[in-house]
């Protein structure tokens, strides 16, 4: 049912459509009879049920947002918004009918008494207190007592559709024992099984450009600029309003069309000539500023201190140029990186098609090879805790391929051990809560797409848009 609401463009809600009828508060106040509603006015249909004016804006009564807020919030879809709850709300209540669920009233009393802001110190109920929260919310007894049953109703319901998300204690002892087992491993690094960057020929770099030369072309530009400051602007070096003014009419130039060269007829500056200039990892600040800007053909832009005036004449791709050092290192980092990609994704595919043994670990590891254990699951001490999740889903005499930071091992699980654990422990504790609530999570995303196929949700467009004109 969610889904739907997100197709009418309305602001994604948080969490389920199930969820968001728990969160809303009761009313403190509401609005008067200045909004003509009926029974025939409707504001959406949910299958065969109307939803109509009056019911909205009795949902907006009953949610404490003031008038003010609403009208203040309309172009942030507010009203859209406490529609998507009210249809929520009515949902459920659809579904507590459907599934002829009740409340008697003996238990909304009791839940009243046991309420402890209503008791004393001695956890006695003190009826002196439960009329005061009443007259402080602006709330009768059986309307407070309605709103009561209407949410131990929706908390049935809940409770009636998570029935069952219970994990039996034996499946949730046999997981917890997986997770926390420990791992024997015999590992290696992959580094030196990888072709150096100095191994790299002349001949195998000018092969990596050609087949990869769209990819490595970079764009140059040729561009000239000035460094415009008070000294040479104004003859001081004080920064003041006219320089400023100076600066305001180089600008307006620059929007009207005038030429660089026009510009500065009356500035007297060294003009700054730079040709084939891409960014380096050798910093240039002027330069690799005025690149970043490129886009603009001519501009005036602040570095540091000063503000620089340029112009670009000339854009275009070249090749890398393996005379220069710089690109040469960079071009052969590609290679090297490229190389390694390779060469582990040969070994994951001999490990995929069962072509990987232990002789190749062995041949592979030579002396480099060394021993040792994860303790659990959670365990990321020697490699990335995403690789140790993947180790614990294979079984012993398995190989696979992990990383820790940006070093690449291959590891070979040499066996298990099961570790010893009290189901009195916090930790185990917190294993049982979690798989619960994600066996819950899971049943109420599925009922979530029941009630998408259920029911159908119409909208009245023009009842909403005089429902807003209304708040304005």
């Amino acid at each position: 049912m969610i889904e739907k609401l997100k197709n009418l463009g309305w602001k994604q809600l948080g969490g389920l459509v199930l969820i968001v009828i728990i969160i809303i508060a009761f009313g403190f106040g509401g609005f008067g009879g200045g909004f003509s509603t009926n029974n025939q006015n409707n504001i959406a249909k949910i299958n065969k049920t109307n939803v109509t004016t009056q019911d909205f804006i009795d949902y907006v009564n009953q949610s404490g947002i003031s008038q003010a807020a609403i009208r203040d919030n309309l172009d942030n879809n507010i009203i859209e918004e406490l529609l998507s709850g009210l249809i929520s709300t009515t949902l459920i209540d659809l579904e507590i009918k459907d599934f002829d669920l009740s409340i008697n009233k003996r238990t909304i009393l009791k839940n009243i008494k046991e309420n402890k802001n209503f008791q004393d110190e001695n956890g006695a109920f003190q009826r002196i207190k439960y009329e005061k929260f009443l007259l402080s919310n602006n709330l009768s007894a059986p309307m407070f007592e309605l709103k009561l049953k209407n949410r131990e109703l929706q908390k049935h319901l809940f409770d009636f559709i998570g029935a069952g998300t219970i994990t039996p204690n034996f499946l949730i002892e046999k997981k917890f024992e997986e997770n926390n087992k420990s791992l024997d491993i015999e590992y290696f690094d992959m580094e030196n099984l990888y072709k150096t960057k100095n191994d790299y020929t002349a001949n195998e770099i000018e092969v990596f450009i050609d087949e990869n030369k769209d990819q490595l072309k970079r764009e140059y530009i040729d561009f000239k600029y000035v460094i415009l400051n008070p000294k040479n602007l104004i003859g001081i070096e004080e920064f003041n309003q006219e320089f400023f003014d100076e600066i305001d009419s180089i600008e307006n130039k620059i929007s009207q069309g005038s030429a660089f060269d026009t510009i500065l007829e009356d500035i007297n500056v060294d003009i700054i000539e730079v040709n084939e200039f891409a960014p380096s990892s050798s910093k240039q600040i002027n330069e690799d500023l005025i690149y970043s800007k490129k886009a603009s053909k001519i501009d005036l832009i602040e570095s540091g201190d000063n503000f620089l005036l340029y112009n670009i004449d000339n854009q275009y791709d070249r090749a890398p140029d393996l005379n220069d050092e710089i690109i040469k290192g960079e071009i052969v980092e590609l290679i090297y990186q490229k190389g390694k990609f390779d060469y582990n994704r040969e070994i994951i595919e001999e490990i995929q098609k069962k072509e990987f043994d232990n002789s190749k670990f062995e041949e592979l590891a030579g002396s480099n090879k060394e021993y040792s254990s994860i303790n659990s699951i959670e365990d990321d001490k020697l490699i990335d805790i995403n690789s140790v999740k993947m180790l614990y889903a294979l079984p012993v005499n398995s190989f696979a391929l992990v990383n820790k930071e940006d070093k690449i091992f291959l590891v070979k699980i040499t066996g298990t051990n099961k570790n010893s654990f009290n189901k009195a422990d916090e930790k185990y504790l917190k294993f049982v809560n979690s798989q619960n609530t994600n066996n819950r999570k899971t049943i109420l995303q599925s009922y979530d797409q029941l009630l998408n196929d259920k029911y159908q949700v119409q909208l009245n467009q023009k009842t909403i848009d005089r429902v807003k004109n209304y708040f304005k």
